[in-house]
């Protein structure tokens, strides 16, 4: 084997792992939630950017509120999965550059000043972010559902502000019967490498 890790670990994490589309009923704890941040919170990021943003959308008032702009076809999975997130990236992330990338405080000023290189930025490295929390809740033994078929503007006006910008919507939680789809094709190697 090439690979460090564990077989059984690439499986869940990578092999086995798919986007569920159906979920028990079984709640997802905030312990299981914070063991999730405090696991993806170490994946890298240029200047140690933090960006990414997390509302977990708990209560049934909330959730009546988001799968109201959530595509048709997104709608009854996330009104039934037992745990919503919605993945945003903060916009004015460059605010803690001076604790995060202290060996180059002057990051904040030199790099982000304009807002145009901070949403550039702000949306590669929390995109990133979020799929390191998509692994990571792989990690913790349970399926996500991400869906980018939402209305953006809807969401932020219902969720965020003007600083923040939704990424993706992402339903958690066991998976339950008839979750997955066929998998689909992946490229091939030499289809995607090359040696120069």
């Amino acid at each position: 084997m090439s690979l460090v890790l564990d077989p059984a670990a690439q499986d869940l994490l990578f092999r086995e792992a798919r986007t569920a589309n159906t979920f028990t009923d079984e709640p997802v704890s905030e312990e299981q939630v914070q063991a999730i941040y405090d696991l993806v919170k170490y994946g890298p990021t240029a200047f140690n950017q933090t960006p990414l943003r997390i509302t977990l959308v708990r209560s049934a008032e909330a959730r009546e509120r988001l799968v109201q702009h959530m595509a048709e076809g997104n709608q009854a999975k996330t009104a039934a999965a037992p745990l919503v997130a919605i993945l945003s990236a903060d916009n004015e992330f460059h605010e803690e550059l001076p604790t995060l990338f202290p060996a180059f405080p002057q990051a904040k000023d030199l790099f982000f000043s304009e807002r145009a290189a901070r949403e550039n930025a702000a949306g590669l490295n929390a995109a990133l972010q979020a799929a390191y929390f998509i692994v990571g809740v792989r990690a913790a033994g349970l399926a996500a559902g991400p869906m980018t078929g939402f209305d953006f503007e809807g969401v932020r006006k219902e969720f965020l502000d003007d600083d923040h910008t939704p990424l993706m919507v992402v339903n958690i939680g066991k998976p339950g019967a008839d979750a997955w789809y066929p998998r689909s094709p992946r490229l091939e190697y030499d289809q995607v490498i090359t040696t120069v």
